[in-house]
């Protein structure tokens, strides 16, 4: 019970990037949409050269033991079977929009955080009798499927069948996130993940909670999985982009108690407000919505921020002292997030013995 109740802790900060949160609480959410059929893609110019509590029907099987970053994955994995899956990757990122890129970090954080790297989340179909971590409800508003589609084409179509759908996903986000900071986030990311041959509806809920966990939460949910509180911070740093459904923070709104700035909530209140009863969105850094930047803890530190989980960061003294540090030294955050990063995509990953190489990421190989 104990490790149940850490897992629904973990995802507070990282279940709204890119795209609309949408974990359970509000309004129903919309019935699932079928990612679009992947369109042919063809590359323009070069690559850039790198720089050097719910209640279940069920309850759900406990979430697997995080494994070391060591895990068998190598930079450069594909240099001598697929020398440019890497470039065809960040080709594959860089033609899309913004808020596809964010949402490639978002499906990243979503993909690791429910059955490790996998590519899981990527399923259509997996188990006949349980439908994919796609269609639970934190993960119907997820971007990007068409990007990984595309890549994963281009790839079979030079290279065969040996690029995985784990490391596809891996790959986009680390590309997502160079694209989205100006070119000036870029790191390596080991290689190696095998895709996952498991996919389960009722393991996204327990690993992906509402934005309202305290800090004390946040810390014992990411320890879960290998992170360290300083790397639960820094990986929040990923809300400085992306959109929030306002029934996410809605009693950030109402509530006498909530710390939010008055002039944003004044703001947000006008931006949520529906008389048809819609949830609307909003930008969850109203200062650089489609940066990646150190702006987001600025955003805490003044009291800008959308969720209870982010202002939860200053309630307890190593974590806000990790935001002042952050806010003021942006180049020290963006090294923080490269190694959180490249940490935490090497949770649970899958080897030849647990794991298969897909043929294409919706489906496995034996159907």
């Amino acid at each position: 019970m104990a490790k149940l109740t850490a897992a629904l802790t973990v995802l507070a900060l990282v279940a709204c990037v890119g795209r609309p949160c949408q974990a359970g609480y509000g309004p129903p959410p919309p019935a699932p949409v079928t990612p679009s059929t992947p369109t042919p893609y063809s590359p323009s110019t070069a690559s850039p050269p790198p720089p050097t509590p719910i209640a279940l029907s069920s309850p759900p099987p406990p979430p697997p033991t995080p494994s070391s970053p060591a895990s068998g994955l190598a930079v450069g994995y594909y240099q001598k079977t697929c020398y440019r899956a890497e470039d065809i990757v960040r080709e594959a990122v860089r033609d899309a929009s913004k808020g596809i890129m964010a949402g490639l970090i978002r499906l990243f954080f979503h993909d690791c955080f429910v059955r490790g790297c996998d590519a899981s989340v990527l399923l259509d179909t997996a188990d006949p009798n349980s439908a994919t971590e796609k269609f639970g409800i934190p993960n119907l508003s997820l971007r990007g499927f068409e990007v990984i589609d595309a890549a994963k084409a281009r790839i079979e179509k030079e290279c065969g069948n040996v690029v995985s759908c784990a490391d596809i996903v891996a790959f986009a986000g680390r590309d997502a996130t160079y694209f989205l900071s100006n070119k000036k986030v870029y790191f390596d990311m080991p290689a190696g993940r095998y895709d996952g041959l498991v996919s389960l509806i009722n393991e996204t809920l327990p690993n992906l909670p509402p934005p309202f966990a305290t800090v004390e939460q946040l810390k014992a949910g990411f320890a879960f999985k290998g992170l360290n509180t300083d790397e639960m911070v820094t990986l929040s740093g990923a809300h400085t982009i992306g959109i929030s459904h306002c029934s996410s923070f809605s009693d950030r709104l109402t509530s006498n108690s909530s710390d939010m700035d008055p002039s944003l909530k004044s703001t947000l209140q006008e931006q949520c407000q529906s008389n048809s009863g819609t949830d609307n969105t909003v930008v969850q850094d109203n200062k650089t919505p489609d940066k990646l930047d150190n702006k987001y803890y600025k955003n805490v530190l003044s009291h800008e921020v959308l969720f209870t989980s982010d202002a939860a960061l200053m309630m307890a003294t190593d974590t806000s002292d990790a935001v002042r540090a952050n806010a003021k030294d942006t180049n020290l955050w963006e090294e923080k997030f490269k190694a959180a990063m490249v940490k935490m995509g090497a949770i649970d990953i899958k080897t030849v013995a647990n794991g298969e190489i897909r043929r294409s990421c919706r489906i496995l190989n034996t159907n």
